[in-house]
């Protein structure tokens, strides 16, 4: 007689994008698909909006919150009305960071992650109706930021995850996630490093497994983690590549003197939804006046235009697709058209690939170091696994090709390995091998 075990949920929470796998009868995991305005997507962004709709004869002021696709499209539609939060995982684990207010109310980190949750939950549909008791919530082997503070943000996810009535919150490494999606194909036992490049930040784990008879065994070996990853090949293009077209490096004339263009315009563009706040800033009447006295006026026009009409979504679109289209070709072309702008121009994977360099010499530390806590050398690495959306970087590959042979890398899943892993996790015996809870105060 077949034992059929409760369902169980895993949460890929990420940077950029949330993945959620509920397992069926059989063991079998399901990633959850999302009915998005453009169709379905399994990859929800982790993003957030807030806008007041006024009060009617019939009720007072309402907050509509949004998450996800949803969330994009109400702040590309109505910028200067919206207040529009991503990238909020970088500050789980930071101190610092105690509330934020939104239309008068404060929302601290937790309230912030509670709130994206529950909309998860909302455009999840009927999947999400009826919870299981139990998650397994995927978390870095590095929080991003300065000192990081662990315990602070592990708590801070607890709370969050409690709100959509999880009374079982455990908690796994995300490339530990990953790994043990791909585990379940080994056929022997082996030494693996897996590799997961997520938004923010790119971790990574060296894993023992062993086949017994009472199932897969693992033993940690060493982790490592970096905050850099896809985000900061999409803000290392636009610097390279549109800022000089909107008049980074660019001059101005004042008091008889020329001058450059100030720089702090341009830091704006690492985040393109920070263009609209730039945009309605006061710096915008300077960026005016500049334009009257500029070199190269056309080029500040096009900054003008871009944040006068909130282009910046669509912007990172394109950054979006040549990223995209480098990794399967020598040579695209970067074509960003909005208004009046057009910029197009081709650009070389090589030209990419020394834009990068830094980001690359980053990561490449990282897994040294990973190697070195591990006490291996890389030909006792038997399967390197490579996830998430910046493994399909020809240079990323490069790196794991260099020193373990193309013959002992794998890819598949890599938006979905990790939610993967982590509802399968939840379904192990023993969970301690594989996860643990929040460490406990004292």
């Amino acid at each position: 007689m077949t034992r059929h075990l409760p369902s169980t949920i895993g949460i890929d929470f990420g940077t950029t994008n949330t993945v959620v796998a509920i397992t069926d009868a059989d063991g079998e995991a399901l990633v959850l698909a999302f009915e998005a305005p453009s169709g379905k997507v399994t990859a929800f962004r982790s993003a957030l909006s807030f806008q007041t709709q006024p009060a009617s004869d019939s009720q007072p002021p309402q907050r509509l919150v949004e998450a996800g696709p949803w969330a994009i499209d109400a702040y590309v539609e109505e910028a200067l009305e919206t207040r529009f939060i991503q990238s909020f995982k970088s500050f789980a684990a930071s101190a610092a960071f105690t509330d934020t207010m939104i239309d008068n109310r404060r929302y601290r980190f937790e309230d912030l992650l509670g709130a994206f949750l529950l909309q998860v939950r909302k455009r999840g549909g009927e999947a999400m109706t009826s919870l299981p008791d139990r998650v397994i919530v995927g978390r870095p082997v590095t929080f991003a930021g300065g000192s990081p503070d662990e315990a602070l943000a592990l708590g801070r996810y607890e709370d969050a995850f409690a709100r959509l009535g999880f009374t079982d919150i455990r908690f796994a490494y995300e490339p530990v996630g990953a790994a043990f999606f791909f585990a379940r194909t080994l056929q022997a036992d082996a030494n693996v490093l897996v590799a997961d490049f997520g938004g923010g930040t790119s971790d990574f784990s060296i894993v023992r497994y062993e086949r017994r008879n009472d199932g897969l065994r693992a033993t940690p070996l060493a982790r490592s983690g970096v905050g850099v990853a896809g985000d900061a090949f999409d803000y290392r293009i636009i610097d390279q590549l549109v800022s000089p077209e909107l008049g980074k490096g660019s001059a101005y004339h004042t008091l008889g003197k020329t001058l450059p263009i100030p720089q702090r315009y341009y830091a704006a563009f690492a985040r393109w939804d920070q263009l609209a706040l730039l945009g309605a800033s006061r710096d915008m009447r300077d960026i005016r006046a500049l334009a009257r006295t500029a070199t190269e006026p056309e080029k500040l026009q096009r900054l003008i235009e871009i944040l006068d009409d909130n282009h910046g979504y669509a912007l990172y679109q394109a950054v979006s697709a040549l990223k995209i289209a480098l990794s399967d070709q020598q040579e695209a072309r970067f074509c960003f058209t909005a208004g009046s702008i057009r910029i197009e121009k081709p650009i070389t994977r090589s030209t990419f690939e020394a834009w990068i360099a830094p980001e690359l010499q980053a990561i490449e530390t990282a897994v040294d170091d990973a190697m070195t806590r591990s006490g291996l050398g890389s030909d006792q690495i038997d399967r390197v696994f490579l996830t998430g959306g910046t493994s399909f970087v020809p240079a990323v590959r490069r790196i794991f090709q260099a020193r373990f042979g193309q013959d002992r890398i794998e890819t598949g899943g890599e938006f979905e390995s990790i939610a993967s892993g982590l509802a399968l996790i939840g379904r192990e015996p023993d969970l301690d091998v594989w996860s643990h809870t929040r460490p406990s105060v004292s």
